[in-house]
């Protein structure tokens, strides 16, 4: 990867394409700051190529990737700087999504509504991006079962891989909806949604999502008393995150559960 990142230096479009990616792969592994300074190049290098909504994509990419982390005020500060640069469908639906995580509830709902209005026939949106968003908002205001509601529609298409989106988020339906069964106290079923993340790789590709969903996992089934297969899931999402940066909220948190099932 970093010697396909050095060959694309001296052409800023490729640069910025192949740095967006080492930031998420950075991301995977839990090292927040190195994803934070490729997503910097990134931003960088797709300004010198004249690409305004590439720069914002990486700007919104990482806010969701704070948000997914627990970095509040992080995430809306990326999401901000994205939503400034650009309107573009895919742009909105992260930072919405990220806005959503963290509770900026009346941006990423004025964020969807905008995107429902917009892209009334666009599949991708409509049964993958909006569902994902409101849900998000319904979760965070304590509302689970509205969450779940909006994410039924979600279902069929859920797996799908949309060739007009630069993004691998096409199963993020998928992880809110663990969220929200979590949030009822339904371990299986939580544990149902997380295991379709772990099994389909190609799908959710090098996103964030891919790694947080063993500790999904992991808390799901620590939920339905499951502590022997909770103690590998927390195991599986350690072993990946060894190297990960120390002080990233989710995963103190991630600690003090596991210590609590030894």
């Amino acid at each position: 990867m970093a010697d396909e990142v050095s060959w694309s230096a001296d052409r800023p479009g490729d640069n910025s394409e192949l740095l967006y990616y080492q930031a998420d792969t950075a991301a995977y592994y839990g090292q927040l700051n190195k994803a934070r300074e490729f997503s910097r190049q990134a931003v960088a290098a797709a300004e010198r190529a004249g690409r305004k909504e590439g720069a914002a994509g990486s700007e919104a990419a990482a806010g969701l990737r704070e948000a997914l982390f627990g970095n509040g005020a992080e995430a809306k500060r990326e999401a901000r700087i994205a939503l400034n640069s650009s309107n573009a469908k895919d742009v909105q639906f992260v930072a919405g999504l990220a806005l959503a995580m963290v509770g900026d509830r009346e941006r990423a709902l004025e964020l969807a509504d905008a995107l429902k209005s917009r892209f009334s026939q666009d599949t991708v949106v409509q049964f993958n991006y909006l569902p994902a968003i409101y849900a998000q908002i319904a979760l965070f205001d304590g509302d689970a079962a509205r969450a779940i509601e909006f994410l039924r529609v979600a279902s069929p298409y859920e797996l799908g891989l949309a060739a007009t989106s630069n993004y691998s988020t096409y199963m993020y339906p998928v992880y809110v909806r663990g969220q929200a069964l979590l949030a009822q106290h339904q371990g299986a079923a939580a544990a149902t949604e997380f295991q379709k993340i772990v099994n389909w790789p190609g799908v959710v590709l090098n996103e964030p999502i891919g790694a947080l969903a063993d500790l999904g996992l992991a808390r799901a089934r620590a939920m339905n008393g499951e502590t022997e297969e909770a103690r590998k899931s927390y195991n599986n999402f350690l072993s990946l995150w060894k190297h990960a940066d120390p002080d990233i909220p989710i995963l103190v948190a991630a600690n003090a559960e596991y210590a609590k099932l030894k």
